[in-house]
């Protein structure tokens, strides 16, 4: 386990648990089949230009996609909402299409990362080899061809309704024993053309050529990811960034706070947030409010599971209601399709949703939605929202606020030339 964190005055200390594998459990490696889920919307029919053996296809820009604008001077932020899921399928329990619903319905778009292993079916294990594994290893197990029928219908789905697909990679690794946070820059190269392989051939690998395509070119929509566990981040970074493509990280642990670049990537961390009833903050994920409440058991007490599930849902809305009204800043929640506690967390996600998604000024989006608005600010102007600490408003409101500038920099010793500001994102239409 990693030790949980609490923000103070001075930064970050460890307390209580908030991570224990931070990600999927063994239930994963084996999924019910999936029963038939919601319609697809249709793909643009101007272009569809099939790419590798036709498992993919550019059709174009992506549809139901809001274009990032420049704030005026003084204009307040708008509210960011990231609702993320980790190793996004759909099996027997049909959440995948659910969410998708629950997106349609309360105006949210999120981010699915998928686990690339999920488009490779058994059969062919033997294609994959992690780093530090022999072939055909997962701790995640590997798919069907029900599922990985039932997933890619989810997936050009929600890609057309304007959702992203990410990457949760692959074989999902953690600890010291070879887990991804021993993994050198070379090693992470290796698991990224992996995962974007399972998902460019899988039509092949599964024997389904008569299937539609995913309606995107993955070398294109794949700019993000989140690490199994949340550990191997700075490795993955450089690997990322050297590669190319990457624009932003959701692997890392952070307060509420506006978001800065780290290594070239914006880094978008799941958040410490409150934990009703408790001393300590938990991180912003299904699973970390389990492991406060039932430990590793993933089925805990029953009579506990409205209560914990309430919990969940609680807290994510009050930190939502700090950011709201204070610093403005995204709020970043993270998920898995999973049934722990009888599906409490699921109840609690779809709740929160239905609450925050629904207000003014908020808008709930992708990953890719929310690096598009920050890279079209001015540099100053993110400077200036970043002064700003967990649930503080400006205290002379937002238009002085974001008119003043942010403090003056100390001056440059005599003789020293001062460092070039970045160029800002051009204005584009919202």
């Amino acid at each position: 386990m990693i030790a949980a964190t609490k923000k103070t005055a001075g930064g970050l200390v460890a307390m209580a648990l908030v991570l224990g594998a931070a990600g999927c459990s063994s239930s994963e490696s084996a999924r019910p089949p999936a029963k038939k889920g919601a319609a697809a919307p249709e793909a643009p029919d101007s272009v569809n230009r099939p790419i590798g053996d036709g498992s993919t296809a550019y059709t174009g820009p992506q549809p139901n996609v809001r274009k990032a604008r420049r704030l005026k001077p003084g204009e307040k932020p708008p509210q960011f909402v990231v609702f993320s899921w980790d190793g996004a399928a759909e099996d027997g329990q049909r959440l995948f299409s659910h969410f998708r619903g629950v997106g349609r319905k309360y105006n949210a778009r999120m981010t699915y990362f998928l686990s690339g292993v999920y488009m490779l079916p058994e059969e062919k294990r033997s294609l994959y080899t992690a780093p530090q594994h022999g072939a055909g290893r997962s701790d995640i197990g590997f798919g069907d061809l029900q599922g990985i029928k039932d997933t890619t219908v989810q997936l050009r789905a929600a890609w057309l309704e304007g959702n992203e697909i990410g990457t949760h990679f692959n074989g999902h690794f953690c600890g010291a024993d070879g887990g991804v946070g021993t993994w050198s820059v070379e090693e992470w190269k290796s698991e990224i053309s992996q995962a974007k392989s399972f998902v460019k051939n899988w039509k092949t690998n599964a024997g389904l050529k008569q299937m539609e395509a995913l309606p995107f070119d993955y070398d294109r929509e794949l700019i993000g990811a989140r690490t199994p566990c949340l550990e191997g981040q700075k490795n993955f970074m450089l690997a990322a960034k050297e590669m190319g493509g990457f624009r932003y990280d959701s692997s890392g642990i952070g307060k509420q706070i506006w978001p800065k670049k780290t290594d070239g990537l914006w880094d978008l961390p799941l958040q410490l947030v409150p934990l009703p009833g408790r001393a300590f903050e938990t991180l912003s994920m299904d699973y970390n409010y389990m492991v406060n409440q039932s430990g590793t058991t993933t089925q805990g007490d029953p009579s506990q599971h409205a209560y914990w599930g309430n919990q969940m849902r609680d807290g994510l809305i009050q930190a939502f209601e700090r950011a709201y009204a204070g610093n403005r800043a995204p709020l970043i929640i993270g998920n898995h399709f999973e049934s722990w506690n009888g599906g409490t967390y699921m109840r609690a996600v779809e709740e929160t949703i239905k609450t925050v998604c629904t207000r003014p000024d908020v808008r709930c989006v992708p990953f890719r939605e929310l690096a598009d608005w920050l890279d079209a600010q001015d540099p100053k102007v993110l400077e200036q929202l970043r002064t700003l600490d967990v649930g503080e408003a400006p205290k002379e409101g937002w238009t002085k606020f974001l008119t003043a500038g942010p403090p003056a920099k100390p001056a440059a010793p005599a003789g020293v030339k001062p460092a070039a500001e970045p160029a800002g994102g051009a204005e584009v239409e919202d």
